[in-house]
């Protein structure tokens, strides 16, 4: 179940990018909005299972960079904290999604609309729930990137540019001193996850 909310608003997403003309404006919006639902639905279950019988839950899907100093791998942990932090993520999601069917209703392109708001949920979760810095730094990443791709989703119009631009510019300065954090961890305590930069914290300055 806990895979699912990582797992079912990416399948939205590729599912309403690359076959969207297959499926149709009104399959795309259906598949995207039921997986948004699935995926608020698991995460309430989630939070009660979590939440309040304090049972953090760890997926360990597999090592990304792993050599003799140091290893990052994508790992996932829900703990009271994340399933706090999914539950108004993915309400507002979900009312977002359930708007978007009657706004882009006469929208041509609204399965590369409802691919990418699909997709924002996606790397939101990713930022949520990864149990390192490197993850949540994609996380953060692919907010930034589908932020811009929301607002300059009428590409034609200047305003929504302009727009756009501003975002993505606001975005990268986060980007440069998130980076320059991840450096400083890395080089005083050799690692970036989250369990072992806390535990190791009150010993930096000893």
């Amino acid at each position: 179940m806990y895979l699912s909310i990582i797992i079912l608003p990416l399948l939205g997403s590729i599912a309403s990018g690359f076959f969207g003309r297959k499926i149709g404006i009104s399959g795309s919006r259906i598949l995207s909005c039921i997986t948004i639902f699935m995926t608020t639905t698991f995460a309430i279950i989630g939070f009660f299972e979590v939440g309040f019988n304090n049972n953090p839950v760890s997926i360990n899907l597999f090592k990304w960079l792993d050599s003799e100093s140091f290893n990052i791998a994508w790992n996932f942990q829900f703990d009271s904290l994340t399933v706090s932090m999914l539950i108004p993520v993915l309400i507002i999601s979900s009312l977002v999604h359930f708007y978007s069917i009657g706004y882009m209703s006469h929208d041509p392109h609204s399965q590369r609309f409802f691919s990418y708001l699909s997709l924002f949920t996606f790397m939101m979760i990713i930022l949520v729930t990864g149990n390192n810095y490197l993850l949540m730094f994609v996380g953060w990443e692919g907010v930034g990137v589908c932020s811009y791709l929301l607002v300059s989703f009428w590409f034609t119009r200047i305003a929504a540019n302009q727009s756009s631009l501003s975002a993505f510019l606001t975005n990268r300065v986060g980007d440069a001193f998130l980076t320059i954090g991840m450096f400083i961890l890395l080089w005083s305590l050799g690692n970036l996850d989250y369990s072992i930069v806390f535990s190791l914290a009150p010993y930096i300055n000893e």
